[in-house]
């Protein structure tokens, strides 16, 4: 006798429809009402399963990717995980190129998660051959049979975006948001979720946020590429050193720039103050809107929607290791934070 049974049958019907949560503490000093989509409730714990599903799908659909098939990526971490983790479910190999600025603690989710793991350094040219940008090529052309994501330059990462970021906000906020506020690095994100919305309302404010030692906001400014812009920082997944293809400059008003420090403490504010534990790069975007509030973006009517792209797990190495913001030099007489005591019972 047959039972009905009330289950998912795999992971990858958990992707997307994730919550948007009302800020509070964390906003209280701030005009205006504020929202997070919180993209850590995907099941890879991250916005980027959005991409690498829809990628995935769209390669099978076009008879390019094969039960066995190989899949290369570029990656910071997160797309890394989420490609391996729906690899184990559709059955495919994963190889990837990981930047030496990501967390130990993502590199180790990785291998645990069967991909095959090189570590490229962070701080090379993009054509520099041990780049993790060249690397993958190379790994694409060495392995037969393998394909290529290439999110930076892949038009179906804000595709993907376009489809289900957009239309769930623009549902969630029942048409009444007036400003979009994300981290750019590839630029998925925020340019597929601004073009839906913008394609509801082109009055919404869309706001990047870049960060110091990356060439984003200048060139959106200027059309021009400043290698001297470029300078090692720590955030990860924000920011570039070459222009992405998949952002659409045109569909964003402006960009604004944070610090590593600022990031690593609004982060920590948000997990502590707000209860959802967030990663480096939704201390960016909060650490954002706390400076164009204090430039006056806001009044009372603004409906404020951010993205919060990963869960703070991912970096308990990094920002949540005291040790790590001590050796930063983030913690001083301006950011004392008071570390929480851990009693031994003997």
């Amino acid at each position: 006798m047959e039972h009905k049974i009330n289950a998912y049958n795999n992971l990858l019907e958990l992707i997307g429809n994730t919550p948007l949560i009302k800020l509070n503490k964390v906003a209280a000093p701030l005009t205006g009402n504020f929202y997070a989509k919180v993209e850590g409730f995907n099941p890879g714990h991250s916005a980027k399963d959005r991409i690498a599903i829809h990628i995935i799908e769209e390669a099978e659909r076009r008879g390019i990717l094969k039960k066995g098939s190989t899949i290369i990526e570029t990656t910071s971490g997160n797309t890394g995980f989420s490609i391996a983790m729906i690899s184990i479910i559709k059955g495919y190999d994963c190889i990837l190129a990981v930047s030496s600025k990501s967390s130990q603690d993502k590199i180790d989710m990785l291998r645990s998660m069967g991909a095959k793991v090189y570590v490229c350094p962070a701080h090379v040219s993009a054509d520099d051959p041990r780049s993790y940008y060249e690397v993958a090529k190379r790994l694409h052309e060495e392995t037969e049979g393998s394909i290529y994501i290439n999110q930076y330059f892949n038009e179906l990462n804000a595709d993907a975006h376009y489809h289900s970021t957009g239309p769930e906000i623009w549902d969630q906020t029942n048409g009444h948001i007036t400003h979009f506020i994300a981290c750019s690095g590839t630029g998925g994100t925020i340019s597929g979720t601004a073009k839906y919305l913008k394609e509801q309302n082109p009055e919404i404010r869309v706001i990047g946020v870049d960060a110091y030692g990356s060439v984003l906001k200048k060139y959106h400014e200027t059309g021009e590429l400043d290698n001297n812009e470029i300078y090692p920082y720590r955030i990860e997944g924000l920011g570039k050193n070459l222009i992405p293809t998949a952002t659409n400059f045109k569909i964003i008003d402006e960009f604004v720039k944070v610090t590593d420090e600022e990031s690593a403490h609004t982060a920590r504010e948000i997990s502590r103050s707000e209860g959802i534990f967030v990663g480096y790069t939704s201390g960016a975007v909060m650490q954002a809107v706390k400076q164009l509030n204090e430039l006056g973006e806001f009044d009372e009517n603004s409906n404020v929607v951010v993205i919060f792209p990963d869960h703070g797990s991912r970096y308990m190495s990094k920002i949540y290791s005291d040790q790590w913001m001590a050796d930063q030099g983030f913690f001083d007489t301006k950011n004392i934070e008071e570390p929480q005591k851990i009693e031994f019972i003997k």
